[in-house]
């Protein structure tokens, strides 16, 4: 992924880019998944996939988001649109269930395009904005956003 503009160095973007990185390659697990008709394992991996967007975007919408809201209004709500129709796919198969729906597999899989070309806005316009643009108070309430959200690569939850 991105590592042109620097913004890898501090630990906050750092996190977020691995957490992309784990989502990238669960997404990867899909697609066999998908050929294969085995909605069981699509279910799997796409739980998977919202245990890791779960602290994920939730740094996102309280840290970085706010910060970047008043210069970038409409590209964040665009971003936060995209959250929801993603997390809505996902939600389908938590707690464990195997969604009966016929046309969720497909749809699933059209949410994670979403989410791999949303990953891409995000490494290549919001992160180096952030670097960019974010002061020490609003990069602190990013890390606040983080410490209260915890993670599940590098961080325990809370």
């Amino acid at each position: 992924m991105c590592e042109y503009c620097g913004c890898q160095a501090l630990e906050t973007i750092d996190e977020l880019t691995q957490e992309h990185e784990e989502v990238v390659r669960l997404i990867s697990h899909l697609r066999p998944a998908h050929q294969a008709g085995s909605v069981a394992r699509m279910a799997e991996v796409s739980r998977e996939i919202a245990r890791v967007l779960g602290p994920h975007t939730q740094v996102e919408e309280q840290g970085l988001f706010p910060a970047l809201a008043t210069d970038f209004p409409d590209r964040i709500a665009a971003l936060e649109a995209e959250h929801r129709r993603i997390e809505a796919v996902l939600a389908e198969a938590a707690d464990g269930a195997t969604p009966e729906d016929p046309t969720w597999p497909d749809r699933l899989m059209e949410a994670m395009a979403l989410l791999r070309d949303h990953i891409l806005k995000e490494q290549d316009g919001v992160f180096p904005a952030a670097l960019a643009n974010l002061s020490t108070e609003e990069w602190e309430a990013v890390e606040a956003a983080r410490v209260t959200a915890g993670s599940t690569l590098s961080r325990s939850a809370p």
